[in-house]
């Protein structure tokens, strides 16, 4: 399913990862790549002279998982693996493009246009399915969306050769070779054939992208026709979809979260998703609702969420947010699917404007950032450039002590006043 790792736009438009021009890091802090020691070149070139050896040594733990050497030997006979994916692999949107160009390129007119049309092509399906399992038809129409623009662009590359070099090559060889033997077991059972086991870079397939183990958790077969084909069958996607969100926690009859307003004495300590409250206790501390509207289930527990720090939207998130960070756990894709869920059934734009007038951090330039909180003593995990509920723990922290809007916001600005600090 879309994880960290999967592409949650086109995978065919790999352009859209280099969209920003690398600014130049200054040379007290040089930085190459993600920094992990299995990116470096020198380790990716020996990993790819290994790679036939490491292939090999992968059938114990296929057999012990029930694949059989025929299966096997069909799917890894001649495998090369393909280097362009060690690019894409610490590049993704959802983690360094700015959060208003995501979600404008992925909550577009066609998408929401085409979304409502594939909901009424599909009725007796999401009908049927919403029956079964919960879970709104506009958020898995949204998913759809975005993930393959409604299965127009569910990638080329085959499942088994990117999850074996992102098995032998990289810094996830661990986690990748979970998703290898996963995809030969699907292969095995006979419920997708190798030649429509195509997708992303990361492996993700069908036009709503499972991942090989996400669809061993989740997949159903809802045509009953023996296969939980998720890549040709319609009720087979949206259902299996559906029972995807659902086991991980989705509340039927709820939403995923509101836009709103922050009084002017808000604390943006609070702004965290550690601190919950109900809505009606958000409420009682001036929080409100775009349009003076109510909250239909002030008893629901919420966080406060600003993708774009003091200057832009507002969420109050509640349960289901998380449930589609489950998914794929990135703000950003999780905002552009309830976003986009929101506009196929009939809502509004967002109110509230971006700060578009912010320069984009590169990707060298978030390490950066990571790098100069580390020395300051804050515990950011890995200095990867992808910025997790610790890196802006620490960014608010930063903020705070030298007097800044403690919102979490990485900007330009922000980084220079770090340099000034080192």
């Amino acid at each position: 399913m879309a994880i960290a790792l999967a592409a949650a736009i086109a995978q065919d438009s790999e352009d859209r990862f280099n969209v920003y021009a690398t600014r130049v890091a200054p040379q007290s802090l040089p930085l190459e790549g993600s920094g992990h020691p299995l990116m470096a070149p020198q380790a990716i070139m020996a990993a790819t002279a290994n790679f036939q050896q490491c292939i090999a040594s992968l059938w114990p733990q296929a057999a012990a998982r029930h694949v059989s050497r025929r299966t096997f030997e069909m799917a890894t006979r001649g495998l090369e693996p393909e280097l362009r994916i060690m690019d894409l692999l610490d590049t993704q949107p959802e983690f360094s493009k700015p959060i208003w160009d995501y979600v404008d390129m992925l909550v577009s007119d066609n998408r929401i246009a085409t979304g409502k049309e594939a909901i009424a092509q599909n009725r007796v399906i999401f009908d049927a399915v919403e029956k079964a399992y919960g879970v709104d038809r506009y958020i898995i129409a949204a998913i759809w969306g975005i993930e393959s623009n409604y299965g127009k662009e569910i990638g080329e590359r085959p499942v088994v050769r990117s999850t074996a070099t992102l098995a032998c090559i990289g810094r996830r060889q661990s986690y990748f070779r979970d998703e290898f033997i996963s995809t030969l077991e699907i292969l095995e059972r006979g419920d997708v054939p190798l030649d429509h086991l195509k997708g992303s870079w990361a492996g993700a397939f069908g036009p709503t992208q499972f991942m090989p183990t996400s669809f061993k958790r989740y997949a159903v077969d809802f045509d009953g026709d023996g296969k939980r084909n998720v890549v040709d069958s319609i009720p087979d996607v949206i259902a299996s979809t559906a029972n995807n969100l659902k086991l991980d926690g989705w509340q039927r009859g709820a939403t995923w979260g509101y836009e709103v307003t922050l009084p002017g004495n808000f604390n943006f300590l609070h702004a965290d998703r550690s601190v919950r409250k109900t809505l009606k206790e958000w409420e009682a501390l001036g929080v409100r609702r775009v349009g003076d509207k109510p909250f239909p289930r002030p008893g629901d527990q919420g966080f406060i969420l600003l993708p774009a720090g003091a200057r832009g939207p507002a969420f109050v998130m509640v349960n289901n947010f998380r449930v589609l960070m489950k998914y794929n756990p990135a703000e950003a894709y999780a905002l552009a699917i309830g976003h986009l869920a929101d506009r196929i059934r009939g809502g509004e734009p967002l109110k509230q404007p971006w700060p578009r007038d912010e320069l984009p951090l590169s990707r060298t330039e978030r390490i950066e950032m990571q790098s100069r909180l580390a020395a300051l003593g804050h515990d950011i995990g890995d200095t990867d450039g992808i910025f997790g509920a610790r890196t802006r723990t620490a960014l608010r922290d930063f903020q705070a002590k030298t007097g800044l809007v403690p919102d979490g916001f990485a900007s330009v600005k922000l980084l220079e006043r770090l340099r000034r600090s080192n």
